[in-house]
């Protein structure tokens, strides 16, 4: 790539959040920016908050003493009080994000989820951790939500980065055009990408949409040459049937050589997402604990192995 910089586009997107020294999403030490809106409705979300590309309103009731000062604040009445003087908050109307209430509460019950930030803000966030990036070979990774449903920003975003000599990865579901995926591609070091589930109607009935798309496009990545490393979500009983693995196994084998194939990555189920849900007023998908146990991981782990494909099972 050119040495040459060309100047990026002052574009803005909703991001819901900024983590840094991030250790799972790539190599070394990462800044992890996560982009608000997400076209699946995977049944074990862990970030909720991201699924829909606007303000949201986030309560912890237990914090709340019914003081009742955020509704005197919002200038849309999404918070009210009840008959019983008991503090409401109605999630059916959109928030405008002027972040009164949030500023207004003394118990911190109250948070708004989604920030629109510019290149030139994040690209600031990002080079203060520069020197840690250079020591362990880490950089930045785009992940969400979706990234690629902001793709026009994520492009400006990772060539910013590029220009600055940061390595990048992006993680996705893989659900978006073509078109986008090789621009940002231009720009990407390394796509973290998702396998949920092989079978067409399976993956529709665990995550809200066919997986046609996303297969289609982790071919043309990996027959175009891209870093793509592989990342499979396994839940006990949902997805971690030996014919469910195998599946992954076989659709990948003839990728098997590529030197651009970097292996798999299994992430089992956690519950750290379980009380957005409640913040959220949204119902929690998943019945039961469908965690799988470290016997269950190395059974797993074996079978891929088998295969000679390099795995890792990741643990947050």
């Amino acid at each position: 790539m050119s040495n040459t910089k060309v100047a990026v586009i002052e574009r803005k997107a909703m991001i819901f959040n900024v983590q840094k020294y991030n250790m799972y999403d790539g190599p070394g030490i990462r800044t992890l920016v996560f982009f608000k809106g997400c076209p699946l409705r995977c049944k074990w979300c862990a970030n909720p908050e991201g699924l829909e590309r606007k303000y949201q309103v986030m309560f912890k009731r237990d914090a709340c003493i019914d003081c009742g000062a955020c509704v005197s604040v919002c200038p849309v009445s999404i918070h009210t009080m009840s008959k019983e003087l008991k503090h409401e908050v109605n999630h059916s109307i959109d928030c405008i994000g002027c972040r009164k209430c949030e500023e207004i509460c003394t118990e911190s019950a109250l948070s708004i989820v989604g920030q629109v930030k510019t290149v030139s803000e994040l690209m600031e966030i990002i080079q203060e951790d520069v020197m840690f990036y250079d020591v362990s070979g880490g950089g930045v990774t785009l992940g969400g939500g979706e990234v690629l449903m902001q793709p026009e920003f994520a492009t400006n975003l990772l060539m910013a980065c590029k220009q600055e000599g940061i390595n990048t990865a992006i993680e996705t579901s893989g659900y978006a055009k073509l078109e986008s995926i090789l621009n940002v591609a231009q720009f990407t070091d390394l796509f973290l990408f998702d396998i949920k589930h092989v079978d067409a109607q399976r993956h529709y009935e665990l995550t809200g949409v066919h997986n046609e798309r996303i297969l289609e496009n982790l071919k043309e990545l990996l027959k175009r040459r891209y870093n793509v490393k592989v990342r499979m979500p396994l839940l006990k009983g949902i997805n971690d049937r030996r014919d469910e693995i195998e599946s992954v196994i076989e659709f990948l084998m003839p990728f098997r050589e590529y030197k651009n194939f970097k292996g798999i990555d299994l992430l089992p189920y956690h519950k750290m997402g379980v009380n957005k849900y409640t913040q959220l007023e949204m119902d929690y998908p998943i019945e039961g604990d469908p965690s799988l146990s470290s016997e269950d991981l190395d059974m797993i782990e074996s079978w891929i192995k088998k295969y000679d494909f390099p795995v890792a099972v990741i643990k947050h």
